[in-house]
């Protein structure tokens, strides 16, 4: 399959690039690094990925920033960068690519294990993982062609204990190549409008 992974130079992008290139030509796509660029934000901005990629079998994306911080003190702005980014940002990669993925071809995008269970700061990110999980049930019931939409939400990676190690107490982070495991059940599966949740022992 011909594979563009959205976000393929970050943490978990990564991981995922480097066990899907195992077995499918991948397209690595980052905002300023890559094989080619793109602004998630900007609806320009994927629909010209789109054009320089061309016909494609799946995508993965790995990407999306949201604000973490007390709730009483979340600014509109604030909630507009989950909002904007990794909410609508990923729904666009979708609806966009809906126009150039080939026939029985597949979208996975990333929410987070804190759509179930959440953690103290994390409300912004919380809406949005649980409305990216709510966009791939729904969307998976009309996209056409066979065409499959499912989202995976990982815990906490091993990598990143250092920075959100605290805010995830009592969770068993997990690695990087782990998660991916899943990315790629999404992808060379048959399973449409599910949420795979990736998680240690907790």
């Amino acid at each position: 399959m011909k594979v563009i992974v959205v976000g393929a130079t970050g943490t978990l992008g990564s991981a995922i690039t480097s066990d899907l290139k195992n077995d499918h030509e991948v397209v690595e796509v980052g905002y300023s690094d890559g094989d080619v660029q793109v602004d998630i934000t900007d609806i320009g901005s994927i629909k010209a990925m789109y054009q320089e990629i061309g016909a494609f079998d799946a995508l993965v994306s790995a990407t999306g920033a949201v604000h973490f911080g007390p709730l009483e003190d979340i600014t509109q702005e604030q909630w507009q960068l989950g909002l904007n980014n990794k909410l609508m940002g990923q729904i666009n990669l979708v609806m966009e690519g809906a126009k150039h993925i080939n026939d029985g071809g597949s979208f996975t995008l990333t929410a987070g294990i804190i759509s179930r269970d959440p953690i103290r700061y994390g409300a912004a990110a919380t809406t949005v993982c649980s409305a990216l999980e709510g966009f791939a049930a729904s969307a998976a019931l009309e996209l056409p062609r066979g065409i499959r939409v499912n989202a995976v939400s990982p815990t906490i990676l091993e990598e990143s204990v250092d920075l959100f190690g605290s805010a995830f107490a009592g969770s068993e982070p997990v690695p990087a190549s782990v998660a991916a495991k899943a990315f790629r059940k999404s992808a060379e599966g048959a399973r449409s409008g599910q949420t795979f949740t990736v998680q240690g022992r907790t």
